[in-house]
């Protein structure tokens, strides 16, 4: 391991002497961070750089997931504090879940999964909205050291049949249906079309059957969750937690809009534990007993990671909210969960927050809440516009903390460290590497820039604990797809830039930046200044093809509720903005007013699907994607101005 620390230009304060120990002595830094963690058996070495791609963490050592982040809080006089409190609007429902009746769930349900054949090593897919039993599954396949791969629910057949051909599930854990707030989304026929086109079948599937739409069972495949549960429950039928090596999976989580071979991201489960522990009070700045707020989904790695995983390891309430930013009922939604619980630090996507300001930009709905116990707001996701993270500064009075991370890397690669001593904002940054990230930004030799210089963000090797030591059965293919572009490190795939104080601003996917004309631009950066216009909610920008420029760049813009001005004018204004702000070189000509933009249902706005529209290129339905029709009205849109096919 090099054992030279890189930060560019040290930050006072904490920061700088704990990133330069995790660099400078990460053998020491990460023994020390892994005390806070329950071990069988204690790691007496925190890196074996023979193992694996390119090493392995804590390879001595032995621990329990389930038991880290339930049991061992019941032992220690948790078991009356609420571990997960449940909040659905959609379905009208509440439900507080104390540790000790989560610990209690569990063993049941791990004891059930036992009975079914699965143990240590076995995969289980989890196919489930966002409702207390998907939590219990997963912590019951990390109690019985199984592996579990969730796959967003309502995820299609196609999609899901892909994953469990790759996953090679024992049982699936399901869900008769998911919840929108217009309608209900029957998982169950899904399931079955998935099963009946996959090669592997699973020897068992348990369903939760909910009341707004019951599924038909399989004979002799298909168990009734809520009868299978009562009868272990009146047999005792439990599991206790198994003892797994620090590097044995705890779950794979496949990248989301996958065709063809799926990535299937391994966790491994000590360094994972270690990282996530440690983050809770150092970036995050919560302490055990908090109450702690992730506004994501389990189908995606922030849920896995802080829904889940983080907030039980560390001893915190963690919220389970099935429900949208707006239209449940409200823009005030979140505000609502934040004052009902006491939620001390909300993590949400920057959509989310585009979609709040779009529906209340005056926040007014804040001011119907007590936000009292509310220290701060965190994002991650998409990249998060300077104007919409000032919007909420201005409405909240609270840090609004931009954070940078990947479903590869599980916890957050660059952020804002409040927990050690806040760090001051710059908008449009994701702030400082994090421990044990020795960040550079590469030029297309693999050599780092100067300062100020936009290039691809690269990770010195090794990654940090946390991170993907793989690909689910393929290192191969791990190798090629992250560590050969540049030998000894791990490339993102997102260009940015670091400033002369350390700072990372990322850009966007290396895809995002266009040619024009020769020169490299970022579309991130014409979004930013996008954004900045008083009557825009949301925007996106790609390059599309120029038979004299190679690319030129197109705009994309939703305007804020209740703007009624002409939008020729508006179109007219951003165009002179991008002008101004970045420079004729950018060719910034062409505005277009939409009412969306397409996304995934985790927020990601499908820039790629839309550059393929415009081109004219074929494309296919993304099967992440959130609502399906709005990418024929990107096409009429473009058509309209005589771009894209037809």
């Amino acid at each position: 391991m090099d054992a030279t620390p890189h930060a560019p230009h040290p930050q006072p304060g904490p920061y700088a002497a704990i990133h330069a120990a995790s660099l400078g002595d990460p053998e020491a830094f990460w023994l020390d961070a892994a005390r806070a963690i329950d071990w069988t058996r204690p790691p007496t070495r925190a890196f074996d750089p023979s193992a694996g791609s390119y090493g392995r963490w804590f390879p001595d050592g032995s621990l329990n997931a389930c038991h880290n982040a339930v049991d061992r809080h019941v032992a220690a006089g948790r078991g009356e504090q609420a571990a997960i409190l449940y909040d659905s609007p959609v379905t009208a429902t509440k439900r507080r879940i104390t540790y000790a009746d989560l610990r209690d769930a569990v063993a049941t349900l791990a004891g059930v999964l036992r009975d079914f054949g699965v143990g240590r090593g076995d995969r289980v897919v989890i196919y489930m909205p966002m409702v207390p039993e998907a939590l219990f599954g997963m912590l019951a396949c990390a109690r019985l050291g199984a592996v579990h791969s969730v796959v967003f629910g309502g995820f299609a057949a196609n999609e899901l049949a892909i994953r469990i051909q790759d996953a090679a599930p024992k049982v699936v854990l399901a869900a008769s249906c998911g919840i929108e707030p217009s309608r209900v989304v029957a998982y169950k026929p899904l399931l079955d079309a998935a099963i009946a086109a996959s090669a592997h079948k699973p020897e068992a599937c348990l369903v939760l059957q909910r009341p707004q739409a019951r599924a038909d069972l399989v004979a002799g495949r298909d168990r009734d969750w809520a009868e299978t549960v009562a009868r272990a429950q009146v047999e005792g039928t439990r599991a206790d937690c198994v003892a797994v090596a620090a590097t044995d999976p705890l779950y794979i989580l496949y990248t989301s809009g996958t065709t063809g071979n799926p990535k299937g991201v391994v966790r491994d489960t000590g360094g994972y534990c270690v990282a996530l522990k440690w983050s809770m009070p150092s970036l995050y700045d919560v302490q055990p007993g908090e109450t702690y707020f992730c506004a994501s989904d389990i189908g995606w790695v922030v849920g896995h990671s802080y829904i889940v995983y983080a907030p039980l390891l560390h001893g915190c309430t963690t919220v389970l909210y099935e429900g949208k930013p707006v239209g449940t009922p409200d823009a005030g939604a979140l505000w609502r969960v934040v004052t009902e619980y006491g939620v001390a630090c909300l993590f949400t996507a920057p959509t989310a927050l585009r979609a709040i300001k779009k529906e209340d930009p005056r926040a007014e709905r804040v001011g119907d809440y007590d936000l009292s116990a509310f220290r701060s707001l965190f994002l991650a996701g998409e990249r998060a516009d300077p104007d919409s993270v000032a919007w909420a500064e201005r409405a909240l009075g609270r840090p609004v903390i931009d954070h940078w991370w990947q479903t590869e890397t599980g916890w957050a690669i660059a952020g804002n460290p409040v927990g050690l001593g806040q760090l001051p904002v710059k908008h449009g940054s994701a702030c400082v590497p994090m421990p044990g990230y020795d960040l550079k930004v590469l030029d297309e030799a693999g050599k780092p820039v100067p300062a100020g210089t936009m290039g691809t963000i690269a990770l010195r090797l090794p990654l940090p604990p946390g991170c993907l030591p793989t690909l689910w059965g393929s290192d191969e293919r791990f190798r090629t797809s992250y560590l050969t572009t540049y030998p000894g490190w791990y490339d993102t795939s997102d260009a940015g830039i670091v400033d002369e104080e350390g700072y990372v601003t990322v850009l966007g996917r290396t895809d995002d930046i266009i040619n024009v004309a020769g020169h490299r631009l970022s579309t991130g950066g014409m979004e930013a200044v996008l954004a900045s216009h008083p009557d825009v909610a949301e925007c996106a920008v790609i390059g599309i093809r120029d038979a004299l420029k190679g690319e030129q760049p197109c705009g994309f813009v939703v305007l804020k509720s209740g703007v009624e001005r002409p939008t020729q004018a508006i179109e007219g204004e951003l165009v002179a903005l991008v002008r101004e702000q970045i420079g004729p070189v950018a060719a910034f000509k062409l505005a277009l007013t939409v009412q969306r933009l397409p996304k995934t249902r985790s927020g990601k706005i499908l820039r790629g699907t839309m550059k393929r529209i415009a081109d004219g290129e074929p494309w296919t339905t993304p099967p992440t994607i959130d609502d399906a029709g709005v990418l024929d009205e990107i096409g009429a849109s473009l058509k309209g101005r005589g771009i894209g096919a037809g």
